[in-house]
């Protein structure tokens, strides 16, 4: 890396499963000084976790390792780092298994790799509960920044933050110190925009069809020795980088103006946004506080054993259908074996006087669980065929039920930052220990007076999906929900501020009509950022509902009506 010039860092892999072609894509596309990949997930070590049962030498993510056996040697033709977490559960083993990679195909590559996030073997000493399949501490960037100021060229981790991908570089680089705060601020914001992939370059954007995004390529951040940076993409690639699809990823996932770290404490409402030209969006203006004394450390488990039978109801008396259904093989369920929980949802998909059959067709979910597999396996799919000639009319199942398979559950936990063995393992094999961040004086956790803008003035109104003037972007915390909503200009920020509420959103969204729901305001976006508490009641590996990531959530909100100022609609509708 050059010393103290601009650092290049792209990313390649937003989760296990992103496009394979992305590394070779961005190490052909244009100069970088680091790839980054960003393999995991809450459900992603749970997969890796079972990975690990069934062969202990397994559990991380071995589509990485194919990627390196394509484009490894590209990496060092042209001077590019490789910094990924998809060393998951056994980042040493992953570490390994390149060290043979490269040796096979000749190829000089000092490979090291971050551990100490695994505390699976430490669940007594840190009193965290018994009978997990995976505990990990999320770590920050400074046990990367370590190998990579011992020449390696390729760093793989276990469970650290997505944003340390891109600051563990950014501090080998600069030289900052754990006192830089706003540096590694900066650097975390710049993190969180890429760690997601194509989302910054016009993936999942409320707004897609002003962009081709048949096929968007990666985000680039170019970083200054201040913090600042610059979200780009190579030239030629498809999408767009600009101010609002570098806002829908800031808001994605996060809870609040500040957004807590192992390295720094990052002020989201202090974050500036520029668009210095075609795909340039400068980003600035970012505060650190310390960081907090904890980690917080993900927790997964077997929550016990679900299967699914989803029933086609079609044509008229789709309620009275419903019901019959349910009556039926309720009744149907021997004594003593009715699964702890049965839970029925009917999705109207149906149309009257459709073209169609399908058309024409509602579905009837019924999710069941229980601790034990045999309430939830053949025995219920038994009951509910058994019905199908004495039943509705019509009667039909999307497939056959299954046996029932476990569930997972996810969780988070704190532990104190000090007992957290975070090590850097270097090329020629050395441990380094990284100590914590440098924990000074916290901030509440609240945010402090609304500063809200002016309302608009009184005038005409029509009904119109919020969609029309606002975007948006949600995703999953565990058994949470985010949704950040934002606005375009300053005229519809002054009107959303004021029109979405807590109150409003429980109107628009009846599924949190019961919930907590807390609202952040981040008026240097333009924007709210709301967490629904337990919308997705275990997390997504339990699949409490349709949308088990809440990845749909804000566009649902956008779809729902209210009354929208004809000044907004009309200039929306002139643009």
């Amino acid at each position: 890396m050059r010393a103290r010039a601009g650092l290049r860092i792209g990313n390649a892999s937003g989760f296990y499963g992103d496009r394979f072609a992305a590394v070779r894509e961005m190490l052909t596309g244009g100069p970088l000084d680091v790839l980054t990949g960003d393999y995991l997930a809450e459900l992603t070590m749970l997969i890796l976790a079972r990975d690990r049962l069934k062969d202990p030498s397994l559990g991380y993510a071995r589509t990485f390792l194919r990627q390196m056996e394509e484009c490894l040697g590209l990496a060092r033709e042209r001077g590019v780092r490789i910094v990924v977490n998809a060393g998951g559960l056994n980042p040493a083993r992953l570490a390994g298994e390149l060290r043979k990679l490269a040796l096979r195909y000749g190829i000089a590559a000092a490979v090291a790799h971050v551990e100490g996030d695994d505390l699976l073997p430490r669940i007594a000493e840190l009193g965290l509960p018994d009978g997990l399949l995976a505990a990990n501490a999320y770590l920050g960037g400074f046990g990367i920044a370590a190998c990579l100021a011992e020449g390696a060229d390729v760093v793989v981790t276990g469970r650290v933050t997505d944003a340390a991908l891109v600051a563990g570089p950014a501090i080998a680089h600069f030289g900052w110190t754990p006192a830089d705060l706003d540096a590694l601020a900066g650097a975390v914001v710049a993190g969180h925009v890429l760690e997601c992939g194509a989302q910054a370059t016009g993936g999942n954007y409320a707004f897609f069809r002003e962009h081709d995004v048949t096929r968007p390529g990666f985000p680039i951040a170019e970083l200054h020795a201040d913090g600042s940076s610059v979200i780009t993409k190579h030239p030629g690639t498809g999408g767009a980088v600009t101010a609002g699809t570098v806002t829908a990823q800031l808001l994605y996932e996060t809870t609040g103006s500040r957004y807590l770290g192992p390295d720094v404490t990052a002020r989201l409402d202090t974050v500036r946004l520029t668009q210095e030209g075609p795909d340039r969006v400068r980003v600035d203006g970012v505060r650190g506080e310390a960081p907090p004394a904890t980690l917080k450390v993900g927790l997964n488990s077997l929550g016990g054993h679900r299967n699914e039978v989803v029933f086609v109801l079609t044509g008229l008396d789709i309620e009275a259908k419903s019901e019959l259904v349910q009556r039926q093989l309720e009744a149907a369920i021997p004594p003593g074996r009715r699964p702890a929980e049965l839970t029925w949802t009917l999705a109207r998909a149906d149309h009257p006087d459709a073209p169609t059959e399908e058309c024409a067709s509602a579905l009837l979910r019924l999710t069941a669980r229980d601790p034990d597999p045999s309430k939830v396996g053949r025995e219920l799919g038994k009951a509910a065929v058994e019905l199908g000639l004495a039943g509705y009319p019509g009667f039909h199942l999307t497939a056959p039920p299954g046996p029932g398979a476990p569930y997972g559950v996810f969780t988070a936990a704190y532990v104190d930052a000090k007992a957290v063995e975070h090590t850097a393992v270097l090329p020629d094999g050395r441990h380094v220990s990284i100590p914590p961040g440098q924990v000074g004086p916290q901030a509440p956790d609240a945010d402090g007076p609304l500063e809200l803008p002016e309302p608009l003035p009184a005038g005409p109104s029509r009904r119109a999906p919020l969609g029309l003037v606002a975007g948006a972007r949600s995703g999953d915390k565990g058994g949470d929900a985010n949704l950040g909503v934002w606005a375009r200009d300053d005229e519809g920020w002054r009107w959303l501020a004021h029109t979405l509420t807590v109150d409003r959103l429980r109107e628009l969204l009846p599924e949190a009509q019961d919930l907590p729901i807390t609202r952040h305001v981040l008026p240097n976006l333009r924007a709210l950022n709301f967490v629904i508490t337990g919308l997705l009641g275990e997390g997504v590996a339990a699949q409490h509902r349709f949308d088990p990531q809440a990845k749909a959530l804000g566009e649902w909100l956008r779809a729902r009506c209210v009354d929208v100022p004809e000044t907004l609609l009309d200039r929306t509708e002139a643009s």
